[in-house]
């Protein structure tokens, strides 16, 4: 009898001195749950232990400051109470044999004094997002935001440095620098915020320098091979855009190229981006120019994820709202079993309801 190939998907794959049991990333997903002073709670370390058949899984973006805060209840790693509380995730995910990457985070201008002790939110410049979002006064317009002296920016990759120690500290098996969705490092990335005129300005080379700053900080605590890098070439997401998408993003993942680090984190455009003014730039363009591990996001079915895995497009597939209400989708994946839908009326923020709750098959 014919014996059936095991899914493209379901097949072990190094990453750096990591071997991962499947190809299946638990993408990151904010659900604002860390408790008082953005410490990560014991309800945090059910949810990602529940999610520990995933190959790898990438932590909610998580802030390397108490200035880079834009949301409620979102954690942190700039503390020993936040250190001891990640310890907490990291042991149940390794004890179900999990593998879990922090993500390293900044908003940026994607906040509001109200969530910074009075202060202005910073900025590659002073471009605010338009729009409105939530704060502890109820919804608010985004602060226009300060422009960081050049004086600064080594002080924030120094907290990204920290941030970096502190995931080692905390028992992480790597650390994943967010890069993309409109936060800190997009926006010196993308010409519509960036206005600089001095080194951190201007040329894709300067626009880059910022991204590729923290990178070379993180990969001197982690190594190249537990650090990975994600972007949204054509994200509008927290208003955002640029003139030369394929230019800028192209440059930057052929310096990743250079660093070696282990992957990098690709977000897949979609309608929503075209209706709010950005540009589909696929992401199978960027694979000639990176030899390391390429990750895909977007949502993604089995089929697709089998096809882009197929055609070499990519060496590992994330998911995002199927892992929500699924926590033993690898399985679901492997017996072709129906997935359950989430309620996104409990994705951020309450209790167990709509986070732990969630039944794995019988």
């Amino acid at each position: 009898m014919p014996v059936e190939t095991k899914a493209l998907l379901l097949q072990e794959v190094s990453l750096g001195p990591t071997r991962l049991k499947n190809r299946v990333v638990m993408a990151p997903m904010t659900r604002c749950r860390a408790g008082e002073d953005h410490v990560p709670t014991a309800l945090n370390a059910v949810y990602y232990g529940q999610r520990s058949s995933a190959g790898l899984i990438v932590s909610e973006a998580t802030q390397v400051s108490p200035l880079g805060v834009g949301y409620p209840n979102t954690p942190g790693i700039y503390s020993a109470d936040q250190v001891a509380g990640w310890k907490k995730v990291t042991d149940a995910v390794h004890q179900a044999g999990g593998r879990i990457f922090l993500q390293l985070w900044h908003v940026g201008r994607v906040s509001h004094s109200l969530w910074l002790n009075g202060e202005r939110p910073m900025s590659s410049s002073a471009v605010a997002v338009r729009g409105e979002l939530y704060t502890p006064a109820g919804m608010k317009p985004y602060d226009m935001p300060r422009a960081l002296d050049i004086s600064e920016i080594p002080g924030l990759v120094d907290q990204y440095r920290l941030g970096a120690q502190n995931a080692l500290a905390a028992g992480f098996d790597g650390v994943e620098v967010h890069g993309a969705n409109g936060y800190l490092p997009d926006q010196f990335l993308r010409d519509g915020v960036n206005k600089r005129t001095d080194a951190y300005g201007g040329s894709v080379e300067n626009r880059a320098r910022f991204l590729l700053e923290i990178v070379d900080a993180v990969v001197a605590v982690w190594g190249k091979a537990r650090v990975g890098v994600r972007l949204s070439p054509s994200g509008s997401f927290n208003d955002m855009s640029d003139s030369n998408p394929e230019k800028i993003f192209s440059h930057v993942v052929q310096e990743l190229d250079k660093r070696g680090v282990a992957y990098v984190h690709l977000i897949e455009g979609n309608e929503a981006d075209v209706r709010h003014g950005g540009k589909i730039v696929p992401t199978s363009i960027f694979r000639p120019l990176f030899k390391g591990l390429l990750i895909v996001c977007g949502d993604f079915t089995l089929e697709r994820a089998e096809s882009i895995l197929g055609q070499k497009g990519a060496d590992l597939v994330a998911f995002g709202r199927p892992f929500v209400a699924n926590p033993d989708l690898v399985r679901r994946l492997a017996e072709k079993v129906p997935l359950t839908a989430p309620d996104p009326a409990t994705f951020y923020g309450g209790t167990e309801k709509g986070y732990t709750d969630y039944p794995a098959l019988s």
